[in-house]
């Protein structure tokens, strides 16, 4: 009778596993990045993100590679590059043209070289001056991930009824996910940075931890929860970074040109004796 329940559990796992339900568009699989933008234009955009009437200029988004925070980013918790994520939100919230300076810029360049070397048509329209310059360089940095801040037991004991009188126990974990993320805005004709935000958010994530009791199995049978666990803290970097750039904008909607006595590099006041 054991080996025959066994086998029926064996069974049900294995027809489970030999289904899948595509859902695009998933709600679960966003984050604070949302939806679409084409131009000015943008669709199902976050509700929260701030937004400009009117462009304030063009602006590169450049991370640095080789900072400890970018490292710990790609490594430790093996997330991508940030830029793709902050071009969709700075498009949509329409304060700056983007222009890219990433590897799109390497193939804009080697189709400047093919017509160069007489390789491309000569309707192709492919001509010097052309290219638009940044006025502006955003740069994006994570300056506190905690992967798990206050982890601990959360208390939490439920029992279940299950199809067939068989009760699953679930005894939780509770992890916060936290990031705090900054973004600066240097003025590139003077190299002035005119703003700094800071940005943070917080995601709770409760990880199940569940045992299956049914007569025939003795206890044998357990599963594990916890959806989020290599996807959660990608999300709330996100989220961080969202609050920076509504923060970015809020600054720059305010923003008052720095004045130093004698003009921008030329001494400054505090006068060396």
């Amino acid at each position: 009778m054991k080996l025959k329940m066994i086998g029926i559990v064996a069974l049900s796992v294995f027809a489970l596993s030999a289904c899948s339900q595509m859902q695009p568009g998933a709600q679960s699989a966003k984050t604070a990045a949302t939806g679409s933008a084409a131009g000015e234009a943008s669709q199902n955009a976050n509700a929260g993100l701030q937004h400009c009437p009117a462009p304030l200029g063009t602006v590169a988004i450049v991370e640095d590679t080789e900072a400890p925070w970018y490292g710990l980013l790609t490594g430790q918790y093996q997330l991508g590059s940030t830029v793709p994520v902050l071009k969709l939100l700075v498009q949509q919230s329409n304060c700056f043209v983007i222009v890219d300076r990433g590897r799109a810029l390497g193939t804009a360049m080697g189709e400047r070289a093919l017509n160069a070397s007489g390789e491309l048509r000569k309707t192709s329209k492919m001509h010097k001056g052309q290219m638009v310059a940044a006025d502006y360089t955003i740069s994006p940095s994570v300056t506190f991930s905690n992967r798990d801040a206050g982890g601990g037991a959360a208390g939490l004991l439920a029992f279940v009824p299950v199809v067939g009188g068989v009760l699953a126990g679930a005894a939780g974990t509770m992890k916060a996910q936290e990031a705090s993320t900054m973004l600066t805005l240097v003025d590139n004709r003077s190299s002035v940075q005119l703003a700094a935000a800071e940005g943070s958010a917080r995601n709770v994530d409760f990880g199940m931890l569940s045992g299956v009791f049914a007569g025939g199995l003795g206890g044998a049978g357990a599963a594990g929860g916890g959806a989020y666990a290599r996807t959660a803290q990608g999300k709330v970097v996100v989220a961080a970074f969202t609050d920076s750039l509504n923060n970015l904008v809020g600054a720059v909607r305010q923003y008052r040109a720095q004045n130093v006595k004698g003009g921008l590099g030329n001494g400054g006041a505090l006068v060396v004796n």
